[in-house]
């Protein structure tokens, strides 16, 4: 559905189609992505001046954090890019550069724009592989030259071997449409990539450069080519590719891609109480604490970042930030960092019918994953009501007396009730396997019951 059509009730319902719970961040979500639609709205001179509120999510591991934000960018269709802040470290240490984040996204929108831009000319891309498929399949003969000792051709025969020519292509496009020559061979030339000979730059807040370096070699190196022999089947979509390839210009969809990055995109920046330290007088691995959230703040606050794409400014991306804030608490980042995301949801523990919910509701619940899974072994399973609430029980059980992981504990409860079914699978092909409350118990209770046994088996 697209971004305009969307309102924010409209939003927290799709939502709710495959995320359980956490109402307060479904709205918090959705206000905010409704508010970019009317900041479109605006006035030129109003619309520069509104930035965007973004959102800090606080709540344990498992509670649906991370799924929210990938769940609204796909609603609309922006770009997305998920980081853990940990993976990032202050300039001058070893480690990723924070504006590689932003170049990530803008990766993230060229693909978005090429996927729009590939369906637009798909139809035009698929005639002309025809074309380039009968071409190979019936390859035009040489013109020998012309010699003095021999006749000249009668008038007309040029135009009668033309015709006879396109009959027969005209034959063979027939059976090609009718798939008769799915497997017939045909050589096609697959062009390889030129890439720098060695990798010169190590450090990590060099990747910029060397990727510039990396595009410098593409452009002025050979892309070496080679001849492969493949079926049409398998020569099929290589050319589809080389021919959208051709027809997109590649300086427009760099363009359109920029624009969508800094219009539409959504980075969700993941652990970022990891980060939240104290001042900054650490040793060892938190040293650059507070450096990476010094990093941060010209992103998330508005700057522009260079990329082999162009310039992209960051003042209307919107920024997610989440974190469990066991040993820390939102305080204790830079009250400047704080200030940024003004927008705070405290995501709540799940409960007992949270975790039967998460089985049950979601258009792919982890039960219709392991049923497809199984069926194509052939194998048939069924989950009864009780297995689903005796594996709720358990879960939330667990949670409490171990380490609380949220809904990841299902994960794991589900491979141990079905351990056993999924090994003998292709030995039970056509069969009808049911889980009920007495095999979840069997396989489950010894070890639950046990809060040592659980703590490293579940």
């Amino acid at each position: 559905m697209p971004e305009h059509e969307l309102t924010p009730r409209q939003i927290v319902a799709e939502l709710d189609r495959d995320i359980v719970g956490q109402a307060d961040a479904k709205r918090a979500v959705a206000i905010a992505l409704r508010n970019r639609w009317r900041r479109r709205r605006l006035s030129d001179e109003l619309r520069a001046q509104v930035t965007p509120k973004n959102i800090l999510l606080i709540g344990p591991t498992g509670v649906g954090k991370t799924e929210i934000a990938r769940r609204l960018a796909t609603l609309v269709g922006a770009p997305f890019v998920k980081t853990e802040a940990t993976k990032y470290t202050e300039v001058g240490y070893y480690g990723r550069d924070v504006e590689s984040l932003i170049r990530d996204l803008v990766e993230a929108a060229i693909l978005l724009v090429r996927e729009v831009e590939r369906k637009r000319v798909q139809e035009q891309a698929e005639a002309r592989v025809e074309d380039r498929l009968l071409d190979l399949l019936l390859p035009a003969s040489p013109s020998p030259a012309p010699s003095p000792w021999e006749p000249t051709p009668p008038p007309g025969a040029a135009d009668e071997a033309a015709e006879r020519r396109a009959r027969s292509r005209d034959k063979l496009r027939a059976r090609l449409a009718a798939g008769e020559l799915e497997d017939r061979e045909v050589e096609i030339t697959v062009p390889g990539r030129a890439a720098a000979p060695v990798s010169i730059l190590g450090a990590g807040n060099m990747e910029q450069m060397e990727m510039d370096i990396q595009g410098m070699f593409e452009k002025i190196m050979p892309r070496p080519t080679s001849s492969r022999r493949l079926t049409v089947r398998e020569a099929r979509p290589i050319l589809l590719q080389q021919e959208v390839d051709s027809m997109l210009d590649p300086e427009k969809v760099n363009r359109a891609a920029v624009e969508l990055a800094q219009e539409s995109g959504i980075v969700f920046i993941d652990e970022i109480d990891k980060v939240a330290g104290d001042d900054g007088g650490s040793r060892g691995p938190d040293v650059s604490r507070q450096g990476v959230q010094r990093d941060l703040l010209p992103i998330v606050e508005g700057t522009t970042v260079n990329t082999k794409h162009g310039p992209v400014k960051t003042d209307h991306v919107l920024f997610v930030a989440a974190g469990a804030f066991h040993r820390s608490k939102p305080s204790d980042l830079m009250p400047e960092l704080q200030g940024r995301f003004p927008i705070r949801v405290e995501m709540h523990d799940l409960a007992r019918d949270d975790f039967a919910r998460i089985l049950r509701e979601p258009r792919a619940s982890l039960l219709r994953q392991y049923e497809a899974l199984l069926a194509t072994e052939g194998v048939q399973v069924e989950f009864t009501d009780d297995a689903i609430e005796a594996m709720a029980d358990l879960a939330f059980q667990v949670n409490r007396s171990t380490q609380n992981i949220g809904a990841r504990r299902l994960h794991t409860i589900l491979e141990r009730v079905l351990d056993d079914v999924s090994f003998d699978a292709p030995e039970k092909q056509g069969q009808r396997v049911t889980v009920d409350a007495a095999l979840v118990r069997a396989r489950l209770e010894d070890v639950a019951r046990d809060e040592d046994l659980s703590r490293y088996i579940l």
